[in-house]
Parts: structure tokens; C-alpha cells; sequence
């Protein structure tokens, strides 16, 4: 498995992090999920995986798994992860449910929005028409 570091985002490398998040997601995704927090755990030992890239220049050697496991691994306490990610994004998918074990529990979409997040509904109409997966693991 590849060797990965996880480091607070320094104010100096901030705008080329901006920079590989929009080539990351297209230019869009970065509205959808908002800007990343230090804070992983929620009430309930529940995890919260806002924001998770790797470059596309990169993609397929193993970085974004070794990514995910860091972060596991960087929070123990967390027993319940969700993040979700767009209908048409077979290649989160694919990583989400074949590398990491999540498992799809929800999907969003014009009939039927994320009742914890109202204020999703219209933007998640705009932006994803097709909907959104949403996404648990759950740690033994």
C-alpha cells in the first residue's frame, strides 16, 4: 500500500488546493460540498467525509485509498462514516463502494431530498439533476 501523510492545508498552498479541487470535481462539486472542516466526528461517533480528491493526473496508483485509510486510521472513535458523492460519478462510486466498503444507503434526488439538509434540495436540483448517492461504512 502507498505511504500517505496527512497535513493541515497551509495558507500558502491554499490556492493551488482550490486549484486541483476544481480540476478534481469539474469546476463544480466544490459549491455542493462546501468548504472543508477540521472536524470529522459528529454527535454519535459519526463521521462526516466532506471532501476527498485526488488528482486526475494521479488517479489509479493508489492514493486516494491510501488517503482513506489514513484518515480511518486518524480517527478510531469514528464507528459510522457517510459522505456522498453524484449519480454520474461511476468512478466514486466504484472507489467508495469496491476499495473502501461503503455501502449506498440513500440516493437523492428531485423526489426525494436529504431531510437532515433542506437547504440542499434546490441545489442539488440545479447542479445534480440526476441525483446524489449517499454513502455509510460502518467500523466493527
Amino acid at each position: 500500500m502507498t505511504n500517505i501523510e496527512l497535513l493541515p492545508l497551509e495558507q500558502s498552498d491554499r490556492e493551488q488546493f482550490i486549484k486541483d479541487n476544481q480540476e478534481a470535481f469539474n469546476y463544480g462539486a466544490l459549491e455542493e460540498f462546501g468548504r472543508r472542516d477540521d472536524h470529522f466526528e459528529e454527535d454519535g461517533e459519526r463521521g462526516d467525509l466532506d471532501l476527498l480528491f485526488v488528482s486526475p493526473h494521479i488517479h489509479s496508483k493508489g492514493i486516494g485509498y491510501a488517503a482513506w485509510c489514513a484518515v480511518e486510521k486518524l480517527h478510531p472513535e469514528v464507528k459510522v462514516w457517510e459522505t456522498v458523492t453524484p449519480y454520474f460519478e461511476k468512478r466514486n462510486i466504484h472507489f467508495y463502494v469496491n476499495r473502501c466498503g461503503f455501502h449506498i444507503v440513500e440516493f437523492f434526488n428531485s423526489h426525494h431530498h436529504d431531510p437532515n439538509d433542506p437547504d440542499s434540495a434546490e441545489q442539488t436540483d440545479e447542479q445534480f439533476p440526476d441525483g446524489m448517492f449517499r454513502f455509510e461504512k460502518r467500523i466493527e
